[in-house]
C-alpha cells in the first residue's frame, strides 16, 4: 500500500497536467487568448506577425492540451496565410481548426471558421463562398454573435459585388456598416466605407464613390490598416481615371503600390498594373500601355492556373478532411458505444450484486422471522393448552354451581310452598283467635295460651326451613 502511495505521488509530481498549479494554467490560457487576439488584430497591418502570434499560441495550447486554444490558433494561422495569399495552406489550417472546434462542440468557433473558408472561396467560386457564409450566418444569428454578423454582411456584399449584383451588394454593405457603428468597430467601419465606395463606382456614381473611398483611406491610415489603404486607392485611382483627373489617379496608384508592397500582396500589385494600363491607354501613351498589357497577360495566365490549382486543391483537401471527420466520428461513436457498454455492464453488475445482497439479507431476515414465529407458535400452543385447562375447570365449576343453584332453586320453591301453606295455617289460627278475643268469646288466659302455641309452631317451621336451606346435604324441605 505504501509503494502504491509513493508511485501515485510521483505521478502527480512528474505529470505536466498535475505539476502545474491552477493559477499557472489560468495564466497560460490567458496568454494563449492574448496571443491569438494580437494575431487577429495585426492581420491587416502585418500578416507575418499574425502567423508568428498564431504559431506561438498553437505551441502553448498543445502543451496544455487546450483544445479550444488549438482550434483558435489554427484559425489565426489560416487568416495570416490567407492575407499572404497562401490559400492552400490557409485552407488546411482552417480545416484543422474546424476539427478541434467540432470536438469541443464550440459552435462560435465553427461559425468563425465557416466565415474564413467562405473568404478563401470568394475569388474562385462565388456559390461555394456564399454557401459557407450562410452556414456561418445561421450559427452567428443563433448565438447572437453581433460582430460576426456584421462581418458576414460585409463578406456577402463582396460576393454580390463580384457577381455584379451591385445594388444587393450595397444593401449588405450598409447593413454591415450599421452593425459595426453600433459595436464602435473602426476596422469594420473602414472596410465598409471602402466596399460601399467600390459599389458606387461600379454603379457609376463617381462623387459618392470618391467620398466613401477618401473617408476609408483617412480612417484606415489612422488605424494602420494597410490592406484597406491599398484596396481603396485601387478603386479611387479608377474613379479619377473615369473623371479624367490623371494626376490624382497616378498619385493614388503609386500610394496603392507602396502599401501593396508593405503588405506583400502580389494580387493587389497585379490589379494596380491593370489600372496603370487603363491610365496610360486613356492618356494615349500606347507604348507604355502595351508594356503593362503584356505584364497583365503573363500574370493573368499565372493567376488563372493558380486559381484553378487552388480550387482543385481546396476541393481535394475538403473531401479528405470530410473523410477524416467521418472516420473520427465513427471512432468517437465506437468509443461512446464501448463506454456506454462498459457503464451499462457496470450498472447491471452493481444491480446484480445489490440484488444478491438483498436476497442474502432477506434470507437472514426470513430465518430470524421464522425462528421468532416458531417461538411465538410454541407460546401460543402453551397458552392454548392453559386456556383449555382453565375452560375445563370453569366448566366443572359451572356444572357444580348449576347443580347447586338447581337444588337451591328447588329449596326456594319448596320454601315458598311452605310459606304459603304450612306457615299460613298458624297465622290463620292467630287471626281467628283475635276475632274471638274481639268478640269476647274466648277466655283471656286461653287466648294467650293459644297464641303461644301458634308462635311456637311458626318459629319451629322457620327454623326447619333455614336449616334445610343452609344444609347442602338436604336437597328438599321435607317437613
Amino acid at each position: 500500500m505504501k509503494f502504491f502511495s509513493i508511485l501515485f505521488i510521483s505521478f502527480l509530481i512528474l505529470h505536466p497536467t498535475f505539476s502545474q498549479s491552477p493559477n499557472s494554467k489560468l495564466s497560460d490560457t490567458a496568454e494563449i487568448i492574448r496571443l491569438n487576439k494580437l494575431g487577429y488584430d495585426n492581420r491587416m497591418v502585418d500578416p507575418t506577425q499574425t502567423l508568428q502570434y498564431g504559431e506561438k499560441a498553437l505551441k502553448l495550447s498543445k502543451k496544455l492540451n487546450f483544445l479550444n486554444g488549438i482550434g483558435e490558433s489554427y484559425r489565426i494561422i489560416g487568416i495570416g496565410k490567407s492575407y499572404k495569399n497562401e490559400n492552400e495552406s490557409a485552407f488546411e489550417s482552417y480545416l484543422n481548426s474546424l476539427s478541434y472546434f467540432q470536438k469541443t462542440a464550440n459552435k462560435e468557433g465553427e461559425a468563425k471558421v465557416f466565415n474564413n473558408i467562405g473568404n478563401l472561396y470568394i475569388s474562385i467560386d462565388y456559390d461555394r463562398s456564399l454557401e459557407f457564409f450562410h452556414k456561418s450566418l445561421k450559427l452567428a444569428q443563433d448565438l447572437n454573435m453581433e460582430g460576426l454578423i456584421a462581418g458576414l454582411n460585409l463578406n456577402i456584399g463582396t460576393v454580390y459585388q463580384k457577381k455584379k449584383l451591385y445594388n444587393q451588394a450595397l444593401i449588405s454593405y450598409k447593413k454591415s456598416f450599421i452593425n459595426f457603428q453600433k459595436l464602435n468597430n473602426l476596422t469594420g467601419i473602414t472596410a465598409c466605407l471602402q466596399n460601399i465606395g467600390v459599389a458606387y463606382f461600379r454603379l457609376n456614381k463617381l462623387p459618392e464613390a470618391e467620398t466613401y473611398l477618401k473617408d476609408a483611406i483617412t480612417k484606415a491610415k489612422e488605424k494602420d490598416q494597410n490592406f484597406v489603404v491599398a484596396g481603396s486607392n485601387l478603386t479611387l485611382s479608377s474613379v479619377y481615371i473615369a473623371k479624367g483627373d490623371y494626376g490624382a489617379a497616378e498619385k493614388s496608384i503609386n500610394e496603392g503600390i507602396t502599401y501593396s508592397r508593405i503588405i506583400n500582396d502580389t494580387r493587389l500589385e497585379y490589379d494596380f498594373t491593370f489600372t496603370l494600363f487603363e491610365l496610360e491607354n486613356r492618356k494615349k501613351n500606347y507604348q507604355a500601355a502595351l508594356g503593362y498589357l503584356k505584364q497583365i497577360y503573363t500574370q493573368d495566365s499565372l493567376v488563372y492556373k493558380n486559381n484553378e490549382s487552388i480550387k482543385l486543391t481546396l476541393r481535394d483537401k475538403q473531401y479528405r478532411q470530410q473523410a477524416k471527420q467521418l472516420e473520427n466520428d465513427r471512432i468517437i461513436l465506437e468509443q461512446k458505444y464501448t463506454k456506454t457498454l462498459f457503464w451499462a455492464s457496470s450498472v447491471v453488475a452493481a444491480l446484480a450484486i445489490f440484488a444478491i445482497f438483498l436476497l442474502f439479507r432477506n434470507n437472514q431476515k426470513s430465518a430470524k422471522t421464522n425462528k421468532q414465529l416458531l417461538t411465538l407458535n410454541q407460546e401460543v400452543s402453551q397458552q392454548k393448552e392453559d386456556l383449555n385447562r382453565i375452560n375445563q375447570s370453569l366448566e366443572e365449576i359451572i356444572d357444580e354451581r348449576t347443580k347447586d343453584l338447581k337444588i337451591k332453586n328447588k329449596k326456594l320453591s319448596e320454601y315458598s310452598s311452605h310459606l304459603s301453606h304450612q306457615i299460613r295455617s298458624p297465622v290463620a289460627t292467630i287471626k281467628g283467635l283475635l276475632i274471638l278475643e274481639a268478640e269476647k268469646l274466648i277466655d283471656q288466659e286461653e287466648f294467650i295460651q293459644q297464641l303461644g302455641v301458634c308462635a311456637e309452631d311458626i318459629d319451629q317451621k322457620i327454623m326447619n326451613i333455614n336449616e334445610t336451606l343452609n344444609n347442602d346435604k338436604k336437597q328438599s324441605l321435607s317437613l
